[in-house]
């Protein structure tokens, strides 16, 4: 009896297919998307310009003024890993739907605040729907852009976004309250969110974990209470040094965040999936990515200070002179991914943090007739180094997560961020 035909041909294994390149369709919900990036970072800093002609009006008292600058900062914090897990659990397309919708009609409600009590709320609802961009965009990249290479580079432009809106941030809001009033600053949101409502659903695929349990109430709560335990503890600490409350309140941070921990180890279905750090490749790129966005975010207060206080310059002035900064930053985050192809992304990790490390020392040079130029070089320097860390390190965190977690995982990132 002959042996089965199949027997004879030699077995030939299968290669891999090579991932399917984006199209138009991508590439335009991409731009889209960015878009909404940048308007929740210049609402980070468009603000403080309007303060003047905001607290003449609405006459806040000293701790409301704080909480209308801080609480949108505070909300955004305390629901990043709320939202981004939600968004796995009931799609991450609807859910930025969802966030831009309430952006949108709580920025139309804080332009027409008739009191210091209705902006702080206005303040908090954009917090809680700001806290929706950052993972549901980031996640929707990883299911729009297969290609390593397209995808990087999409992750740079994604960082490029917040970058931008950051720098225009001020620029905008200067020319805004030059002719208009105050509450112009937020109404630069709407058409933002007008087109994203719009377009959205056609560009952006929907994604959502299959196999998602419940949302664990009592684990949201613990994560908004522990983050903003902490964060208002830290900025007491800033304000007035070792204040026993600010202590008594740090404290109180760091039990709910152990508890909030060890209740993740307890559930079949995690709002923080601790598994995600048992990849060394994630645990190295978040680590060095809150301590980059920490440094960072250290030195541009600093910057913004010694430009007005120092050298005595208008905010526009001092606005405009942060510029460069922030078109190295985006230079540098555009360059990234080819920067990652060329000489591996460790690599690139590695001599980023030590060009960004040179470029924090220059600043000690700043003083004398020549402070100036002298700043801006220290800070082109640093962010041309910091741009790569911060794009490959999002890029590693979001790809070595499971494509079910990857909103937990982008949420997590920005949180520690």
């Amino acid at each position: 009896m002959s042996a089965p035909a199949s027997s004879t041909v030699p077995s030939i294994a299968a290669e891999p297919r090579p991932a399917a390149r984006a199209g138009a369709r991508e590439w335009i919900g991409l731009a889209v998307i960015a878009l909404p990036c940048a308007v929740y970072a210049m609402d980070l800093t468009v603000l403080n310009l309007a303060l003047p002609a905001l607290s003449a009006e609405l006459k806040p008292s000293a701790a409301q003024m704080l909480w209308i600058i801080d609480i949108y900062g505070f909300f955004v914090a305390g629901f990043l890993i709320t939202m981004g897990t939600l968004g796995d659990r009931i799609g991450r397309r609807r859910l930025l739907l969802i966030g831009a919708a309430f952006f949108a009609a709580a920025s139309l409600l804080a332009a027409f605040a008739k009191s210091a009590e209705m902006l702080i709320a206005m303040r908090a609802l954009l917090g809680v729907a700001g806290a929706t961009v950052a993972p549901s965009t980031m996640s929707l990249i990883r299911n729009m852009f297969h290609d390593d290479h397209e995808r990087q580079f999409a992750i740079g432009v994604w960082i490029a976004s917040y970058s931008a809106g950051a720098a225009i941030g001020p620029l905008v809001g200067g020319a805004l309250l030059e002719y208009f009033h105050w509450g112009s600053v937020f109404l630069i949101a709407l058409p933002v969110m007008a087109l994203l409502l719009l377009v959205g659903p056609r560009l952006l695929p929907e994604y959502r974990d299959p196999n998602a349990g419940r949302l664990d109430l009592a684990s949201a709560l613990l994560s908004l209470a522990a983050v903003l335990a902490l964060v208002y503890a830290l900025k007491r600490l800033a304000e007035h040094g070792w204040a026993w409350d600010a202590v008594a309140i740090g404290l109180t941070g760091l039990a709910l965040g152990v508890a909030f921990v060890r209740r993740q180890g307890r559930l079949a279905y995690p709002l923080l999936d601790l598994g995600l750090f048992r990849s060394p490749a994630f645990t190295a790129a978040i680590s060095a990515y809150g301590l980059s966005s920490l440094a960072m975010m250290g030195i541009y207060i600093f910057i913004t200070q010694f430009l007005q206080l120092v050298l005595a310059l208008s905010p526009l002035q001092a606005g405009l002179a942060t510029l460069p900064w922030a078109l190295a930053f985006i230079a540098g985050s555009l360059l990234a991914p080819r920067w990652a192809r060329r000489f591996g992304r460790a690599r690139v990790l590695v001599i980023g943090l030590l060009v960004s490390a040179a470029g924090s020392a220059l600043f000690v040079g700043c003083s004398g007739p020549h402070a100036l130029p002298l700043l801006v070089v220290a800070a082109v320097v640093m962010s041309l180094g910091m741009a790569p860390v911060i794009t490959i390190g999002n890029e590693m965190m979001i790809t070595t997560a499971p494509p079910e977690r990857a909103g937990a995982a982008s949420a997590l990132a920005e949180t520690v961020a």
